[in-house]
């Protein structure tokens, strides 16, 4: 009988002293642990949240540009030759495409965009073409360039039914209804203001103004939803001095109207205020979290949560 008791007493000491120590170990993992809350500064500079890698056995391979079509994320996996995509915990969901020339295949996709349908359209650089595939990845057709205008198409947005498009060798960006039909043809080759030297990327914020990557001459240049020439930016004031940009590639606007621009070779993007003012930087060379190397496509969702492809470092960082 005391051996019982003692055994009782001996059990309820250990398990008094277990509970103990997993409250304390519980408490520290708590006050460890930093919770994934909105930005206590939502003016401040997104934070970086995550990054889209792709499958273990199949990550991406040179990521190019990125879209953002219903709760799915779309990647132009360019050196795989494929579109992959991922759900929002960054989870490669599906891809489609392969290698090719043929209907549904790629010789190097560059620019993504999608429609109020969810379709996804997808310029091949190489290709001399845009494919249009449903949701699912399904080839439906190609883009109808009713002039066969586009002979090297790169970055590719959809506004309000309208398809912007950069033509990369021709020096000049094109928008289309989506029936096929040429609405505004801006640019050629050159440097003076309205003329581009290898056009990158496109962006349209709310006011219908368009802002275009001029690569070559590292600026952004704006127009109105005419084609009028606005404005230049590039890091200086008032974008009338030498350029900060370093082969600038993707553009994008938040809802507050402040335009991102990625500065490809300095591997990091510029945020600026819709005056051209320069807010904040983010990157910088590197391979952690935080970081890029060599970043490509940019695109902000209606959430205002950036994601951009970051070619060397295989991934799509994203930011909030």
């Amino acid at each position: 009988m005391k051996k019982r008791t003692v055994y009782i007493l001996m059990s309820s000491i250990v398990a008094l002293s277990v509970a103990f120590f997993a409250a304390i170990y519980f408490f520290n993992l708590e006050s460890t642990i930093k919770p994934i809350v909105a930005k206590v500064d939502p003016s401040g500079p997104p934070i970086f949240t995550n990054a889209l890698y792709g499958e273990f056995n199949a990550p991406l391979n040179k990521p190019m540009d990125v879209t953002k079509i219903g709760e799915f994320v779309y990647v132009s996996d360019t050196n795989n030759k494929q579109v992959q995509v991922f759900d929002q915990s960054g989870t490669s969901v599906f891809k489609f495409g392969k290698e090719g020339t043929k209907e549904g295949e790629f010789k190097f996709p560059y620019g993504i965009a999608g429609d109020k349908d969810g379709n996804v359209y997808v310029a091949d650089l190489y290709n001399a073409n845009i494919s249009i595939f449903d949701s699912k990845g399904k080839f439906l057709k190609y883009f109808n360039d009713k002039e066969k205008l586009l002979k090297s198409p790169g970055g590719l947005r959809i506004i309000d039914k309208k398809l912007y498009v950069t033509d990369i060798k021709a020096n000049k960006l094109f928008v289309f209804n989506l029936s096929g039909e040429k609405l505004l043809e801006i640019g050629g080759a050159g440097m003076e203001e309205g003329k581009f030297i290898a056009p990158n990327a496109v962006a349209v914020d709310n006011d219908d103004h368009i802002y275009v990557t001029d690569s070559g001459n590292n600026r952004v240049q704006v127009f109105d939803k005419s084609g009028k020439f606005i404005k230049i930016i590039n890091g200086s004031k008032d974008g009338k001095g030498d350029p900060t940009f370093l082969n600038p590639r993707g553009v994008a606007v938040d809802s507050k109207g402040n335009v991102f621009v990625v500065n490809n070779l300095a591997h990091n993007i510029y945020a600026f205020d819709k005056d051209g003012k320069e807010l904040y930087e983010l990157g910088g060379m590197g391979t952690e979290n935080d970081k890029l190397y060599l970043p490509n496509g940019l695109f902000i969702d209606d959430r205002d949560t950036l994601f951009v492809t970051d070619t060397i470092n295989q991934r799509v960082s994203v930011f909030y």
